[in-house]
């Protein structure tokens, strides 16, 4: 990607400083990949449902079980300014500059997109930790991934992530990287545009099937809003470079839902999907990427 130089966000709140020792077997170095196999194990299909709730958010991997499940109300996490003296490698530097590119060029689309409608794009802030983090949404891990809290509004990441993402879950690259801080900024965009409230609203009335059903609609949509952010990016401002759009899409594979039952246990349960499966979150992916328009992903249709 042709990110160096370029605008940096000014909604990057950096909590790596002040984050909490993680739990036992929870922390960066407890990767994602060992957390799901165990879940599957002694818990079975259903108990993707019961992680979740430790993340409470919408994330890459967890159901949507975001700050919806009655905790709308509940207090946020004390902001704080980005601490200056946070101890960092030059790596992580850099990766937290190209972090701040990538979310100033998300807000940079949607507010252009969001003005078209008539309507005005409220940008959401990033929150940087290390370990652990509270939010509006509860505590999470940073072995359940990145997220998003709809309670506060607020993207959660771990930087170190971003290791799994590529070691473990074999999906290298930079505009891999941006994918997923796209994905989360796809669902702020459905928490303004009023859509995860109505998903909410209607799964409390539905059984766990076709609750799962509806959850998956929604990660698609959210896939397609990060295609369509890509469109954009490309074609307003040549942000990606040859090889790029090939890594959003091994991307989007590597989280699919069929892929990581597969890698836990050998085989696929699609009654528990909530994210969708590989051949899915890639054809929607390409769908917001081809057309670069809100009105393709009605995923929901």
């Amino acid at each position: 990607m042709r990110w160096e130089g370029r605008r940096k966000s000014q909604n990057i709140e950096d909590r790596r400083s002040n984050s909490r020792p993680a739990m036992a077997g929870m922390g960066a170095a407890g990767s994602l990949l060992r957390l799901i196999p165990l879940v599957y194990r002694i818990l079975g299909p259903k108990g993707t449902i019961i992680a979740g709730i430790a993340v409470l958010g919408y994330g890459l991997f967890t159901g949507n079980l975001g700050g919806l499940l009655g905790l709308q109300n509940s207090p946020s996490a004390t902001n704080q300014n980005a601490d200056q003296n946070v101890q960092q490698s030059p790596s992580e530097k850099k990766l937290v500059d190209f972090v701040s590119v990538v979310l100033a060029d998300t807000e940079e689309t949607w507010t252009a997109i969001f003005r078209a409608k008539g309507l005005t794009y409220k940008e959401p802030k990033l929150v940087l930790f290390r370990n652990s983090v509270s939010s509006a949404c509860g505590m999470a891990q940073s072995a359940t991934g990145p997220f998003y809290c709809p309670s506060d509004q607020q993207v959660y990441i771990d930087l170190g992530f971003y290791d799994q993402l590529k070691n473990q879950l074999n999906a290298p690259g930079d505009f891999a990287q941006a994918y997923v801080i796209a994905h989360e900024v796809g669902h702020h965009v459905q928490t303004l545009l009023g859509i995860s409230e109505k998903v909410h609203a209607a799964r409390r009335q539905m059984s766990t099937l076709e609750s799962n059903k509806l959850s998956v609609k929604q990660e698609l949509q959210a896939d397609c809003f990060a295609g369509v952010w890509a469109h954009h990016a490309d074609n307003s401002r040549q942000l990606l470079e040859s090889g790029d759009i090939e890594e959003g899409l091994n991307a989007a594979s590597a989280i699919g839902d069929d892929t990581l039952q597969k890698q836990s246990r050998g085989t696929v349960s699609p009654d528990s999907f909530t994210h969708g499966s590989a051949a899915q979150r890639v054809q929607w992916f390409k769908t917001g990427l081809k057309s670069g328009d809100t009105d393709s992903c009605n995923t929901f249709g």
